[in-house]
């Protein structure tokens, strides 16, 4: 009896067979990701959330481009949005978490605390805020004026060089869906 291949059956085991092996490989057609297409519209929201333009009194950004940024990063898996805001602030790092808590508070967010032993509660910040499809994070982030110059490649000015200096960063799933801030 000669042996009948089925045009149906044989299209369905050969695209099973390439699925399969493409998810076994990590290269498919059929891609899990989100990705940053069509996200202007929420990376413009998200860089215009209060909360990151609302600084400590007596803190300064930089002049030029160097002062804000907004941008769609999809090389890691999922897209992630992030927009944020560079300062220098002549005070303590107490009272710049202070300062964004009480605005935080005041604008709805909720803020969460990171649950590692090794964190500080009084230096590490993260707000969430938002509904599932619509849903942000702020974190407040430390930086040093060595990775200043070598992220931009100058000196920003002279506060920057002589105070504290720190980003304010929102962050988003290009989709919108909830997202934590320390994986809690």
């Amino acid at each position: 009896m000669p042996f009948r291949i089925r045009p149906l059956r044989a299209g369905v085991l050969l695209l099973s067979t390439a699925l399969a092996a493409g998810a076994l490989t990590g290269c498919s057609a059929l891609s899990p990701f989100t990705t940053c297409d069509d996200t202007e519209g929420r990376l413009r929201e998200l860089a215009a959330l209060p909360l990151l333009a609302s600084p400590p009194p007596g803190a300064k950004a930089p002049a030029g481009e160097a002062a804000t940024y907004a941008e769609c990063a999809e090389d890691s898996g999922d897209a992630w949005l992030s927009a944020g805001r560079l300062y220098a602030y002549p005070g303590t790092p107490q009272e710049v978490v202070a300062h964004y808590r009480a605005a935080a508070v005041a604008g709805g967010w909720q803020v969460r605390t990171p649950r590692s032993p090794y964190a500080d509660p009084e230096l590490e910040v993260c707000f969430t805020g938002g509904e599932e499809g619509h849903a942000w994070l702020v974190t407040v982030i430390w930086t040093s004026r060595r990775e200043l110059i070598e992220f931009y490649g100058q000196s920003l000015g002279p506060e920057f060089s002589t105070d504290l200096v720190f980003r304010i960063e929102a962050g988003a799933e290009s989709d919108g869906a909830r997202t934590s801030c320390w994986d809690d």
